[in-house]
């Protein structure tokens, strides 16, 4: 597996190193352009800090990625240089990540790892910086609106999506809530469910669809949930449910994709409805490999990260190829 993931960095280089030399490259944005748009992978330069979310900055050319040991915001260049962006020491835990790009915002679910510990609580807040010069424009205790937490107290914010309007929705996976921030930072429980989920399964990725609802996954269950007045929850009733959802967006041709974390069976399923969500079958499928979490669009394509949760081997970025 190592073999072929240096032999496909070698054609990556190979082809950057083809591109005529007179075009220079005049900012560090335009330098990292998509790492894996000649070639099937990226190796990344440093390992350990354990890069959960994914995203691609369409506006400036470039990946960025969380850390889940770390905390910063890295921005990924296309020879796998590994560069902070975003230095704060409120960030503990960094999952995932969006990039808000008309409102020059990068939205980051900062939460902490420890919580996977017996007996610490972990926390929920949402970070907001600016998408240009990684200024922190915000910092949101989204912990200090639930209410009465689950009993023990913990907190796991996991994955975060934007509206049309500006509104961010953030996943909780230990409380199993979805946050509602406005666009002036006022956050409060948009929905709360009931009970442990099938399974103990926890909720994950999220995306929202300009219908006005939103779509969560967890494990094998996917819920749509409505951003209205109450908000309406139902489940979505998939053909071929897809084990250890884990990542989850729009796919650039329409479907949507979501990221298997299986590290039997890792891959990246397309689902496709055509009644509003209520039902959804399987339309595509690539396989990856090794243990992936989330990904982000490339223009037409989808880039899938590999994080090395268990060792300090180096992230790999996998362009995911559907059949």
């Amino acid at each position: 597996m190592i073999q072929r993931i240096l032999v496909t960095l070698a054609s990556v280089l190979a082809v950057a190193c083809s591109k005529a030399p007179e075009e220079p490259a005049t900012s560090p944005s335009q330098a990292a352009a998509p790492a894996a748009a000649a070639g099937k992978t990226l190796v990344l330069q440093r390992g350990g800090f354990i890069p959960e979310g994914i995203e691609y900055d369409q506006a400036n050319h470039r990946y960025l990625a969380g850390s889940l040991a770390e905390g910063t915001i890295f921005e990924i260049h296309g020879d796998g240089a590994v560069v902070p962006f975003v230095t704060d020491p409120t960030l503990v835990s960094s999952v995932g990540i969006e990039v808000d790009e008309p409102r020059d915002r990068l939205l980051v679910a900062n939460s902490d790892r420890a919580v996977f510990q017996p007996g610490a609580t972990g926390q929920a807040k949402l970070n907001v910086y600016s998408l240009t010069t990684g200024e922190r424009l915000a910092l949101v205790d989204l912990a200090a609106v639930i209410g009465t937490p689950s009993d023990p107290p913990a907190y796991f914010v996991n994955d975060l999506t934007v509206d049309n309007d500006g509104n961010v929705y953030v996943t909780d996976s230990r409380q199993n809530v979805i946050y509602k921030v406005t666009p002036d930072y006022q956050a409060t429980v948009l929905y709360r469910f009931a009970g442990p989920l099938p399974g103990n399964a926890q909720l994950n990725g999220i995306v929202y669809h300009s219908d006005g609802y939103l779509l969560v996954v967890a494990n094998e269950h996917i819920y749509k949930v409505t951003v209205g007045s109450p908000p309406v929850m139902t489940e979505v009733m998939v053909d071929q449910p897809v084990p250890g959802q884990d990542g989850a967006l729009w796919s650039p041709d329409g479907p949507l994709a979501v990221v298997s974390n299986s590290a039997d069976a890792p891959l990246v399923v397309k689902l496709q409805s055509t009644d509003g969500w209520a039902t959804a079958k399987r339309v595509a499928v690539a396989k990856l490999v090794g243990q992936a979490t989330t990904a982000a669009a490339v223009g037409g394509d989808i880039d899938v990260i590999h994080p090395h949760f268990n060792d300090a081997a180096p992230p790999v970025i996998e362009r995911a190829v559907f059949q």
